[in-house]
């Protein structure tokens, strides 16, 4: 399963915007914005999802699937787990000590 939080950053890794990335996938522009509009998991025709994840494949992005690990051995970034559902730290502040 994708989510969009993963879509977005996935084209952000490839350096590519939303044009060039529903040129990829055979998709259209319409539909690739709604894929990243929404929360969690991406819903839409599956057709789609696999043309999707086809072009992102093909063009170097692995999918991870939450606590998988990674195959590749390539740069990536991936999201920890919240702690006691706290909100990720933005990076607006500096750890402790820290100047």
């Amino acid at each position: 399963m994708l989510t969009s939080s993963q879509l977005r950053a996935a084209r952000a890794l490839l350096g590519i915007d939303q044009r060039r990335l529903a040129e990829l996938a055979g998709l259209s522009v319409p539909t690739i914005q709604r894929m990243e509009a929404g929360d969690g998991v991406i819903r839409g025709n599956v057709g789609s999802l696999m043309k999707l994840i086809t072009a992102l494949e093909t063009n170097g992005i692995e999918v991870i699937a939450e606590g998988a690990a990674s195959s590749g051995g390539g740069r990536g970034v991936r999201l920890k787990p919240a702690d006691n559902g706290a909100a990720h730290d933005s990076g607006q502040n500096p750890p402790k000590g820290a100047a």
